[in-house]
């Protein structure tokens, strides 16, 4: 250890004239013609999450899935400790790659092939890398659209998640320095990805009556419609868990940047989408994953219209697809479901007023001659891994 004597701090700013022609403004973010197809950028920053973040997330988002509530319950289904819920991974993930991907970014337009691969326990670190797949242009002074891939390891390197996501940024005016990425940096994506799940064994009566009765995988029905009960006020609180899960996009916190925007996004800062999304899964979780095993991802997410604070956010979920679980005699099924969000009015309401048409993707309506939902908020479809009924 190194010891040196604590120096004494003198007042200099008196004493040292001021150069205004030193004058720095740091720019963050990437403008569009910094993003290269086969750019790798390795994102700064690595996110340690502790048990208190683990489970406060899991509490104010609502989630009634007692592995990410309860270290016994976890255990007993096989897994080390109560889980970091993966929507939570999900999240730090994006918002550790905000800097390099999309701080400039105008809109998020979606997400993509989210999939889960590795549990992530209190303790473990988190850190997130991306690679360009694709940028398009859409015409010399107009924003266009990239599309990388980001993966999240652990701290031994271990890819635990890894997604798609397409953005809109706008282009640089004039010229100026790129920053643009490193193709060779290293990105170990899983071309052929297996989840890795420990053996359940057989569950005590006191586990199996931590969860209700009516989510196991034989209650679930294609064509069934949840319409979940439960909505959520979203309040100021919002800012200060942007700034937990790391995201740095000014939008989400800062009001006068945001009034500084023109169109939709204008106004009071914008509530970011990843708690958004968190939010209304915790609303549907009592109905749909709360004896879950594990979320094996999600495909095609839109955030369909933006929310602010005092917003009121609730879902609907619509069972698509059910079957039997990857590997025999886990006493597990496969739920496929379409997630719907919604706001300002109860779902019920929003579905009576709208019927079928809550159902079709926003961007496939001005093609079929339809209108879109203002109250309608957020789209996407998952896949969850369910228990079956004990016997």
């Amino acid at each position: 250890m190194a010891k040196f004597k604590a120096p004494t701090i003198e007042e200099k700013s008196a004493s040292v004239s001021v150069d205004l022609s030193k004058r720095q403004e740091r720019q963050y973010g990437r403008y569009l013609q910094d993003f290269n197809q086969g750019d790798v950028f390795i994102h700064p920053r690595a996110f340690t999450v502790d048990r208190t973040f683990a489970q406060e997330y899991a509490t104010v988002f609502h989630d009634a899935c007692p592995l990410f509530l309860s270290a016994p319950y976890a255990q007993a289904h096989g897994f080390k400790d109560l889980l970091v819920h993966p929507l939570q991974v999900f999240n730090v993930v994006l918002s550790l790659g905000v800097q390099n991907n999309s701080e400039k970014a105008i809109a998020n337009l979606g997400y993509y092939n989210v999939q889960f691969l590795k549990p992530v326990y209190p303790g473990d670190t988190i850190t997130a890398r991306s690679k360009v797949l694709d940028r398009r242009e859409r015409g010399e002074g107009k924003p266009g659209i990239v599309h990388v891939k980001t993966l999240g390891l652990n701290q031994n390197g271990e890819v635990i998640i890894q997604y798609e996501r397409k953005i809109m940024i706008p282009p640089r005016k004039g010229d100026g320095p790129t920053q643009g990425g490193d193709p060779k940096a290293p990105f170990p994506e899983v071309t052929n990805p297996e989840v890795e799940l420990p053996e359940m064994g057989k569950l005590s009566a006191d586990m199996i009556a931590h969860t209700g009765s009516s989510t196991y995988f034989e209650d679930f029905q294609v064509g069934d419609i949840l319409v979940h009960k439960n909505m959520r006020t979203i309040t100021d609180e919002h800012v200060p868990w942007t700034y937990r899960m790391g995201n740095t996009h000014p939008l989400h916190y800062d009001k006068i940047y945001s009034q500084s925007l023109s169109g939709p996004m204008s106004g009071e800062p914008i509530v970011y989408g990843g708690l958004v999304f968190g939010w209304l899964a915790g609303m549907a979780s009592r109905d749909t994953t709360e004896n879950m095993l594990w979320d094996l991802g999600y495909t095609e997410g839109y955030h369909t219209q933006p929310a602010i604070s005092g917003d009121t956010v609730g879902s609907i979920t619509r069972v698509l697809a059910v079957e039997e679980g990857p590997v025999a005699g886990t006493g597990t099924g496969i739920v496929h479901a379409q997630f719907i969000g919604v706001k300002n009015k109860r779902p019920a309401e929003v579905l009576d007023e709208h019927g079928e048409d809550l159902f079709i993707k926003e961007n496939d309506k001005k093609n079929l001659g339809k209108e879109k939902i203002e109250s309608k908020i957020f789209e996407i479809e998952r896949k969850i891994l369910i228990k079956k009924r004990p016997a």
